[in-house]
């Protein structure tokens, strides 16, 4: 059951999957070790758990992030369903700074994606009725709550779906400003 990293174009972002141990009556992992984490230099303290549920197939959320100083690491994984989810390089400094990629996640593949600081992210449905889990290292601070527009020009994100639902927030997002 040990903790299988795949890199991503992101130095410190991964997929993140454990092996399964099957059996008869099916199987059992373990989703989240911190131990696993901790060894490899990842942030291995989340203080908050968090669930979304999309009803519908297209529902978009996102793209999300918490300014400084409540910036936070997230572990994300699809419970039910599947998506499409999109992390942002928001750090200025960094050499993949305003470049995207996006990870299918979805209940069969069991895949999580670990997000470090620094990150937007947000999610598209790929099915209806999707479960989305995330673990957090920060507290919600409502004043550090901060996005960018899930079609922003500065990130060009190409979505899978038409967008069938989208918080008005969410939708009107200033443009990306560096």
């Amino acid at each position: 059951m040990e903790l299988q990293l795949q890199p991503t174009i992101f130095a410190d972002a991964w997929l993140m999957s454990f092996a399964p141990v099957v059996d008869a009556r099916g199987h059992f992992v373990r989703t989240f070790c911190a131990a696993s984490l901790a060894v490899r230099g990842l942030e291995s303290r989340f203080v908050q758990h968090s669930m979304s549920h999309s009803s519908r197939m297209g529902t978009l959320r996102g793209l999300h992030f918490q300014h400084e100083p409540h910036d936070e690491v997230k572990i994300v994984r699809c419970l039910a369903g599947a998506i499409y989810d999109v992390i942002v390089d928001l750090r200025p400094a960094s050499p993949t700074f305003k470049r995207w990629q996006a990870f299918n996640l979805s209940r069969e593949n069991a895949l999580q994606l670990y997000v470090p600081k620094g990150f937007a992210i947000g999610f598209q449905s790929l099915t209806d009725d999707a479960d989305v889990s995330y673990m957090i290292s920060t507290p919600y601070v409502q004043s550090a709550a901060r996005g960018v527009r899930f079609d922003d020009p500065a990130f060009d994100i190409d979505w899978p779906l038409p967008v069938s639902s989208i918080l008005d927030r969410d939708r009107h997002w200033p443009d990306f400003a560096a």
